[in-house]
């Protein structure tokens, strides 16, 4: 069974970190283009940063420099490493797998459950 499973969201202060965690099951991740996005309430799943099977990475300008994205292929799982969190990070953050290469999010086959990440004082 094919299957996608984040974890790591949580409470955090403004300026604070997480770690967020996408580990897959079924596949080998590294043959995937893995992106990871975000959906606030009453907003639109916007993409947040991916990771091409080749390496490369992309990042939304409104996390670039912030936000790191890697992938241990030993534990088949890839990571969101989020620093000097804002308000306006606060969202449902999901991963998602397609073939090769980064896309739109309506073009990923394979969707994790997400993990809530809110940023509060």
């Amino acid at each position: 069974q094919l299957q996608l499973v984040e974890s790591g969201g949580g409470l955090v202060q403004p300026g604070g970190s997480l770690r967020l965690s996408c580990a897959a099951s079924g596949f080998t991740l590294d043959l995937y283009a893995i992106g990871w996005f975000r959906q606030a309430p009453g907003k639109e799943r916007e993409g947040v940063s991916c990771i091409r099977s080749s390496g490369s990475t992309d990042y939304a300008a409104s996390v670039k420099g912030r936000f790191t994205i890697s992938r241990d292929n030993a534990k088949n799982t890839v990571y969101l490493q989020m620093n000097s969190l804002k308000p306006e990070d606060t969202a449902v953050y999901y991963c998602a797998a397609r073939p090769t290469q980064c896309g739109n999010y309506l073009t990923y086959d394979l969707w994790g459950q997400g993990t809530q990440v809110t940023v509060s004082s």
